[in-house]
């Protein structure tokens, strides 16, 4: 394994993390001045956050400051009621897929969607399997595309609490099982991230990342799982406050070949967001290299 004990050269902040500070929204470009102040050489940004300051002023902040991307969130969502849904959700990933390009990010992170409208707790209609289906002819038609312009997709998936509004793949054997038939050739241009809020608790959890192997490992998201947990989205913990064996897992990832970021991706209304992003970078640089 890596040492990380002595820098952060291999910590990566997914905006989300510090996109709320002291419970106030703070703009993307305010998020990549305080990772340049603190030495941090890679983030993940959100799409809405791009948007809100302009890819190209995104792009050119970034170059600037000589930070990289760790991913791009997101893509997915492809489930819909009807045929003119199914294909707005092709359209607005192919978009996602010229973003993630023109921000150099090796991955596009797809969170694929379940049973349409259900987020807004109608939802359109109760077949898993349905949805399902939708997802891995929406993975294809992306991927399609995504080969012509280089850009890789990583299926994130989901822990099974979010099987009906978010995500209706929720192990990494599921994904890794898409990606085999999808991209039977170990391409590099569909993969996984993986998320440890999501698959800590996996039985077959090293078994599978040994399967995904370098060429499907695409990110690694860290973060901790507390318990009790208040909220079942929005209550993740920081590295060490919880219990996942955090350190355990690294290992089994870079014994599968993955040598890129630890990005740190915590949704937390309760505590994090209602820090100073100051406080919440230096704790997350000081986990890094103890807890991680």
């Amino acid at each position: 394994m890596r040492d990380f004990s002595q820098n952060h050269d291999w910590l990566s902040i997914n905006t989300a993390t510090i996109r709320k500070q002291r419970g106030a929204e703070v703009p993307l470009d305010r998020i990549i001045d305080q990772c340049a102040e603190h030495g941090i050489r890679a983030i993940s940004p959100w799409r809405d956050q791009v948007a809100a300051v302009g890819l190209d002023k995104v792009a050119k902040q970034l170059k600037a400051h000589g930070i990289g991307l760790s991913g791009y969130c997101r893509g997915g969502f492809f489930p819909a009621p009807d045929a003119a849904g199914l294909r707005a959700a092709l359209d607005d990933n192919r978009r996602a897929i010229d973003e993630a390009k023109t921000l150099d990010a090796p991955c596009l992170v797809l969170v694929v969607g379940a049973l349409p409208g259900a987020l807004d707790g109608k939802a359109a209609y109760k077949d898993i399997g349905r949805a399902r289906g939708e997802v891995r002819d929406g993975i294809a038609a992306s991927l399609d595309y995504a080969r012509q312009v280089g850009m890789p997709l990583a299926i994130e998936p989901l822990h099974p609490m979010q099987a009906a509004d978010r995500a209706c793949i929720n192990t990494l054997e599921q994904a890794l099982d898409l990606c085999d038939e999808l991209d039977a050739a170990r391409s590099g241009m569909l993969g996984v991230a993986l998320d440890i809020y999501h698959v800590w608790w996996d039985p077959k959890l090293q078994q599978q990342i040994a399967r995904a192997g370098r060429e499907r490992l695409l990110a690694y998201h860290v973060c901790d799982w507390l318990t009790p947990t208040r909220d079942l989205l929005s209550d993740r913990g920081m590295m060490g406050d919880g219990v996942v064996e955090l350190r355990k897992i690294r290992g089994w990832v870079e014994a599968a070949g993955f040598e890129g970021f630890s990005e740190v991706e915590i949704f937390s209304a309760l505590d994090w967001w209602q820090r100073s992003g100051e406080e919440t970078l230096v704790t997350c640089i000081e986990r890094h290299r103890s807890a991680v």
